[in-house]
């Protein structure tokens, strides 16, 4: 009886030190639950895993990619370090299509954020993927550094394009409706967003672009060859030229830059220096 007691009182030893030891893993357990639930938070709105480079060459009172961090729509990625989803940059072969919308919603989309200024000193090699770096088609900015300008869209126009064209529009207008211009903007393209979001291939939204510059280049030389021997009042409306007047044209130096993804603008062959916003 007494080792009976014994053996019990030692039992009832190791019951309370198991116990205890029960408590530490449950309390470990619900510490990972919760950060595991924060992390989930970060885009509580858009299920899709959206980050960025931040290269810090932008005022961060007006960069759209620090406003996207601090509503904790967007995370940073270390320069450097590899993303497996989709990357939005000139370094890119292929036009973004309908045809990246799971890899879009699997992995997620990335972005580069500098200065448009500055895209020439961006190392693109060290940080992308060639598999899966992506170019954007024409499309015309609306945010405040480069309203009206081809190709050169901010950081959270780049990502609201990619999600518009993968027929995503909901989470176009989730990101866009934090910024002033923001809507603005998929009303500007909102006829190119509905071309090329029935193109099935990037070879389909090549296509469409370079029909739609061609169209552009026409409606210029037309305007151009008018206004040589007409009066400028027998001209008519003229809103369906600005479009041509922008591709046409001269760049006029940006000044300070809105976070602003880089990419570089081959105009020769009418490829969009995409907005660096993009996983590489």
């Amino acid at each position: 009886m007494a080792k009976g007691k014994k053996k019990s009182k030692d039992d009832s030893r190791s019951g309370s030190k198991n116990k205890g030891n029960n408590f530490k893993l449950k309390g470990h357990h619900n510490n990972s639950s919760h950060k595991s639930h924060t992390h989930k938070a970060v885009n509580s709105d858009i299920p899709v895993n959206i980050a960025m480079w931040d290269f810090n060459q932008c005022d961060p009172k007006r960069c759209s990619g620090k406003k996207l961090e601090r509503l904790g729509l967007i995370r940073s990625l270390k320069i450097g370090q590899r993303f497996s989803g989709l990357a939005i940059s000139s370094n890119g072969k292929k036009l973004i299509s309908k045809e990246d919308t799971f890899i879009m919603l699997e992995k997620g989309i990335a972005v580069i954020e500098c200065s448009w200024a500055k895209i020439d000193e961006i190392p693109f090699s060290r940080f992308t993927s060639n598999k899966n770096e992506r170019l954007l088609p024409y499309l015309v900015a609306a945010n405040t550094v480069n309203y009206g300008k081809p190709w050169k869209l901010n950081c959270v126009e780049a990502l609201a394009a990619a999600f518009a064209i993968c027929d995503q529009l909901q989470y176009a207008e989730k990101l866009l409706e934090n910024f002033s211009y923001g809507l603005n903007f998929l009303k500007i393209n909102e006829e190119l967003f509905d071309i090329y979001k029935k193109c099935n291939n990037s070879e389909e939204v090549e296509a469409a672009q370079n029909e739609w510059l061609l169209k552009l280049q026409i409606e210029y030389d037309e305007r151009r060859n008018l206004e040589k021997g007409m009066d400028i009042w027998e001209l008519g409306n003229t809103n369906h030229q600005n479009d041509a007047l922008l591709l046409n044209s001269s760049s006029e130096e940006d000044s300070e830059e809105d976070s602003e993804e880089a990419a570089k603008d081959d105009k020769d062959e009418l490829k969009p220096s995409i907005i660096i916003n993009g996983t590489l």
